[in-house]
């Protein structure tokens, strides 16, 4: 499905990205000749359609606008791990060219979740994209450059500041490649006074908003003899470990720093962790350093980590044995402990399944040809697909093969792989939503597989934002919990939602949930069968430090309130919003707090209704054209509010107010009140 194009750094001059790119660069024109890193006039890049959702930018870009910059299309797919590694890459080109170099993203969604607008905002967000993104779910701009080679993800297209194409060039493309070829085009085309330096506008995603107590967690481990939850708290590059009970924040592992550091609590460094996982002792912890291309160890005794496998670089190579510390990783995205001190690892990279013997001091393949694709057969010969979260019960080990959308299992003493869920045909795009029996049943994308003591499987169907119960003897699969609506409710399994959930893990007959669009962890009681959200006692423990922080609020749920109807007079009138609160809170005045406005009929004429209004103080007054007659006035309200001292320590209240209204002529006011009475959660005093 993707080409995998690998350029040596030391053969830069052999394969240089002109020379293997699809267009000619010398067609006898003198202004190509004179120019070695000038594109070909015969192929102006053609510009980008109207009607598409551009993301982190103000307004719609044109090539027209882009010339003299060095512009490079990235054709990208957000679960794709392809495109994934090519992240840091780009960030790297845009750091070191940061106003000659443009990079647009042109998202051409493999899955029918990815190609939704509102999640590629959250996916810019969680990879931290700080450039200009297309939705192409239609797939326009793909075909328009499929002329020239656009056939895979990623593909990039490099257009010269004249805005003729440079190259295009499939699969992952290192850094010194590309930098070579921009480096050399900025330098010709400065010479001639051709290179704009002006910035380009931008209105990143998420800008300004405050952050959570977690961002973006991709899995959870529940320990119930150390009664102790730990969470992989991505975004934030570091693990948290809380209470099993109570939620207590008990510790935190990692500076908060993306970084590759080894050492104690405060100053060690992650880079996106995600699956962990517990040595029997309870006293160390595994974990799988994604974008470090790395295995850590937790010395939970010493409050210190080490790095065990991996040399902090991604690798290629796909079937190399050795000494864990000189085999390169390539995104190694959960780790599990087996019985004889072997780590397996879901090396979601080179789609396989590894594993690292503790006792003899090697690391190797264990499942997987290192060909993406569904095929079931001896460990060697099958072919994965991005394997992303483990399990293992009674010497089978499942896995979530997320990129074919489906739950396999090896089976360790038989060395063969099967499925349990999913299609049974060699296709990486039969995806959906379908419960039934394997064959039958459709996912879409599955990063998270976890069991019972009986040997049920639960997982996340991480973009059908679900929770689905599979049972082994019959392969059957059932939806258990989450709507499907990419939202946030608590309750029971006809409220719950969910957003993009990326792992779970089983304890006690409760599975907690990495929530990971949510920002939050769930916990689903499979006795009452009702899902609530970890609040966290003690939630300055996790504050970034000098950084607004919000620690929780009421977001879950879905609160809405009919409040007493209110009889006001025709004309010019006001909705007054009075905010309640006790005393030691205030809303937070950079925080950003607001309102929107509407009305059912036409008794109450908003000038900005549907638009969101800034709240910066305990009341608001906003002007309304008041008509006799019935109506319904609806606020839909986002506050924070924090505490007067600690004034970067804050909540949500996230609510819907309906009030009925009816406009006469025998009123003695015109002023429609909202007040809005807020009760803070329960604080423990203290952290770490």
């Amino acid at each position: 499905m993707r080409t995998k194009v690998f350029l040596l750094v030391a053969a830069l001059a052999a394969v240089a990205l002109g020379a293997a790119a699809l267009l000619a660069q010398n067609d006898g024109e003198t202004n190509v000749q004179e120019l070695r890193f000038a594109g070909n006039p015969r192929y102006p890049a053609p510009d980008f359609p109207e009607g598409l959702d551009w993301i982190n930018v103000p307004a719609p870009l044109s090539l027209n606008d882009l010339r003299g910059k060095v512009v490079i299309l990235d054709f990208w797919t957000y679960g794709c791990i392809n495109c994934i590694h090519m992240i840091p890459v780009l960030r790297r080109l845009e750091e070191q060219y940061p106003n000659e170099l443009v990079v647009i993203g042109v998202h051409s969604a493999k899955f029918e979740n990815e190609g939704v607008t509102e999640n590629i905002r959250e996916i810019v967000q969680r990879y931290e994209l700080h450039h200009p993104v297309i939705n192409d779910n239609e797939f326009i701009v793909w075909r328009t450059y499929g002329r020239y080679g656009v056939n895979a993800w990623p593909t990039f297209a490099i257009i010269d500041p004249r805005g003729n194409i440079y190259a295009v060039q499939p699969g992952e493309i290192p850094f010194e490649v590309f930098d070579q070829h921009i480096r050399g085009m900025i330098s010709e085309f400065d010479a001639l006074g051709e290179i704009d330096r002006t910035p380009v506008e931008l209105a990143l995603e998420g800008e300004g908003q405050p952050a959570g107590v977690l961002a973006y967690p991709g899995k959870v481990l529940a320990d119930p003899d150390g009664n102790r939850l730990f969470i992989a708290d991505t975004n934030h590059n570091r693990i948290v470990i809380a209470d099993l009970d109570n939620y207590q924040v008990l510790d935190v592992i990692g500076s908060g720093a993306r970084g590759f550091d080894d050492g104690d609590y405060d100053t060690a460094t992650f880079n996106k962790p995600q699956g962990m996982t517990l040595n029997p002792a309870g006293d160390t912890l595994y974990v799988a350093d994604v974008e470090n291309h790395a295995i850590r160890a937790v010395n939970l005794t010493e409050r210190t980590v080490t790095t065990i496998a991996g040399t902090g670089e991604q690798s290629y190579i796909r079937n190399q044995i050795g000494a864990p510390l000189s085999v390169g990783l390539n995104s190694p995205w959960d780790v599990l402990y087996g019985p004889n001190d072997i780590l397996y690892i879901a090396m979601a990279g080179p789609h396989q399944l590894w594993s690292l013997d503790l006792n003899q001091g090697v690391i190797m393949p264990l499942v997987g040809s290192g060909r993406e694709g569904l095929v079931n057969a001896a460990f060697m010969d099958s072919e994965l697909a991005q394997p992303s979260g483990l399990h293992l019960h009674d010497n089978l080990l499942y896995f979530a093969d997320s990129e074919s959308s489906s739950i396999r299992v090896a089976n360790l003493e038989t060395e063969t792989v099967d499925i349990v869920a999913g299609p049974l045909e060699n296709n990486l795009f039969a995806f959906g939503d379908v419960d039934g029996k394997v064959g039958v049943s459709r996912l879409q994308h599955p990063l998270g597989v976890t069991g019972d003591e009986n040997g049920v499987i639960y997982i996340t169907d991480t973009y059908n934002s679900r929770i689905k119960r599979i049972d082994p003897d019959s392969k059957t699969t059932t939806t258990v919990f989450g709507v499907g609506d990419h939202s946030f409710r608590d309750g029971g399994p006809d409220e719950a939602a969910f957003y993009e959930p990326g792992g779970l893990d089983y304890a006690n007959g409760k599975l907690y949930v990495a929530d990971t669009n949510n920002h939050a962890v769930r916990v689903i009681d499979l006795e009452t069968n009702i899902v609530s959200t970890v609040a966290f006692p003690n939630p300055e423990a996790l504050q970034m430090e000098g950084r607004i922080t919000v620690a929780g609020g009421n977001q879950a749920q879905a609160m809405r309130i009919t409040l007493d109807a209110q009889t006001v007079a025709p004309g010019a009138g006001e909705i007054v919003l009075r905010i309640a609160l006790p005393d030691g809170y205030k809303i937070n005045e950079q925080a950003p707090s607001q309102v929107q406005w509407n009305s059912a009929n036409g008794a109450i004429q908003l000038e900005d209704a549907g638009h969101s209004l800034p709240v910066r103080t305990s009341e608001l007054r906003v002007p309304v054209q008041l008509t006799e007659g019935s109506d319904t006035l609806t606020g839909a309200l986002n506050l924070y509010y924090c505490e007067a001292v600690r004034e970067t320590l804050c909540y949500i209240d996230d609510v819907t107010v309906e009030v009925p209204v009816t406009v006469a002529a025998e009123a003695t006011t015109s002023e429609i009140v909202v007040t809005r009475e807020i009760t803070p959660p329960e604080i423990a005093v203290g952290g770490l």
